[in-house]
């Protein structure tokens, strides 16, 4: 009887527990994320989270137009020291409101000194429409 009450009580609990579970996705559209380099031939060269420190590509994909002519990519630095992540540098780009896949590449997107980054793309206005953590290392 005890064993019967038992499994009672515990197809309720997971009854319930089942029904308000909700979905839970990882990241919505659009995603940022980084490669060695973009060719229009060969599309993304390398992807990865973790680089040497040089010049990298930074992608963005969204399922549908992201509706945006300028945007900025900025980068901010971990420290260690405060737990904080402090702004490193930032870069204006326009593009095509249609667009929903873009690569940025170019003499500016260069991560110099190794360490974690947060990486945004901003609209006009600043607010952030994706981001991603990167880790630099050294080249050695």
């Amino acid at each position: 009887m005890k064993n019967f009450k038992f499994l009672f009580i515990f197809a309720i609990f997971a009854t319930i527990f089942a029904f308000n579970t909700s979905d839970v996705k990882a990241q919505s559209s659009p995603v940022l994320y980084f490669c060695e380099e973009y060719n229009s031939s060969l599309g993304e060269i390398g992807i990865s989270d973790r680089f040497t420190t040089g010049y990298l590509t930074v992608m963005v994909k969204a399922s549908s137009a992201l509706g945006l002519s300028n945007v900025s990519i900025q980068f901010d630095k971990y420290n260690c020291r405060t737990n904080t992540f402090e702004y490193n540098k930032k870069f204006p780009y326009t593009v095509s409101p249609s667009m929903d896949y873009i690569y940025f590449a170019g003499d500016d997107l260069s991560f110099d000194s190794p360490g974690i980054y947060r990486v945004f793309l901003l609209d006009e206005n600043n607010r952030t429409v994706a981001s991603s953590l990167i880790e630099i290392i050294s080249k050695n």
